[in-house]
């Protein structure tokens, strides 16, 4: 490892402890602390964090914090905004009514009525670049992808390549509502698929959760944006006002790549399999678009434990 490796790598012990804290591991969240998980000295651990991440750290506990309780407050209705202000940490619903103001311009109470979803993408991806930087999701990934029938060798510096397992899917009849669009509203359509299971009693723990990746929201106009929200299904989909629709999930053989970690990995892992896997393989893409299999949920746990599996279809 080189030296801005190894330097990087500190951040990123911080950014894993920060998570951990967070979700409820023992550990404070003082700048001493923080520099201290680095190794740095307490005099210019602050200037360090900052110059790297264009952002305090303080400031980046603050959104980390308000990132879950953002997504609980959307999509976990049945906790209420005092739960969810002393999960995040706050000391009483008020400090947090504040810190949510000052951040995203609306109460909590009037986000989870409607939330800003073009505000809270200016903030993510702030948090995104800072993941991005330090590579924490590609680390944890690595660490914790070890079962395969086909591992690329080596990738550079030393580092494991993802491990990637092929698989027979068998075909799986859905419930699939459609989002076209900016992707920056998917969440209003995540809402909508999440009543209609609540309403037809299909939650996650009984009902496999899929998402058709039909487009790359990096390089596809906005407005033609396009993916599938799914759950596994046996009876029949009846006609209803969210849209929700049945098909099929073709069975076949697939490339599978586990990824742990925050969404914001999702788009490396796909283009490692499209530009250093699947060359070297010998294997043709099927034609059926990539999709993911959601195992474990944020904000059901802290990003870092997500755990999300990639599957490409293979001639």
């Amino acid at each position: 490892m080189n030296t801005r490796e190894e330097y990087l790598a500190r951040f990123a012990r911080v950014v894993a402890y920060i998570d951990d804290t967070l979700a409820g591991a023992d550990g404070d969240l003082t700048v001493e602390r923080l520099g201290a998980v680095a190794a740095f000295s307490k005099f210019h651990f602050q200037r360090q964090w900052t110059a790297l991440f264009e952002l305090g750290v303080g400031e980046y506990v603050q959104l980390v914090r308000l990132k879950r309780a953002t997504y609980q407050l959307a999509f976990r209705l049945e906790r209420t905004v005092l739960q969810i202000a002393l999960g995040a940490g706050y000391e009483s619903p008020e400090a947090f009514a504040r810190a949510f103001k000052r951040r995203l311009g609306q109460t909590p109470t009037e986000w989870r009525r409607q939330p800003a979803w073009f505000t809270w993408d200016a903030i993510a991806r702030q948090l995104h670049h800072i993941r991005s930087i330090t590579t924490m999701n590609n680390k944890k990934n690595n660490k914790n992808s070890d079962s395969s029938t086909n591992t690329p060798p080596a990738t550079t510096a030393g580092t494991p390549a993802p491990a990637v397992e092929l698989v027979a899917f068998e075909a799986t009849r859905v419930a699939a509502l459609e989002h076209r669009g900016d992707p920056r509203t998917l969440g209003d359509t995540i809402r909508r698929f999440i009543a209609w299971r609540k309403e037809n009693h299909l939650p996650p723990r009984t009902s496999a959760t899929f998402n058709v990746l039909y487009d790359d929201p990096e390089t596809t106009p906005p407005e033609e944006f396009r993916l599938d929200l799914c759950a596994a299904v046996t009876g029949r989909v009846a006609d209803n006002p969210q849209g929700v629709v049945e098909r099929t999930i073709p069975g076949g053989r697939c490339a599978v790549l586990r990824h742990t970690g925050s969404d914001d990995g999702l788009g490396a892992r796909l283009t490692y399999l499209y530009r250093e896997w699947l060359p070297d393989s010998g294997h043709e893409p099927r034609d059926f678009p990539p999709y993911v299999r959601r195992v474990r949920f944020f904000p059901d746990v802290p990003e870092a434990e997500a755990v999300t599996d990639i599957f490409l279809p293979l001639k």
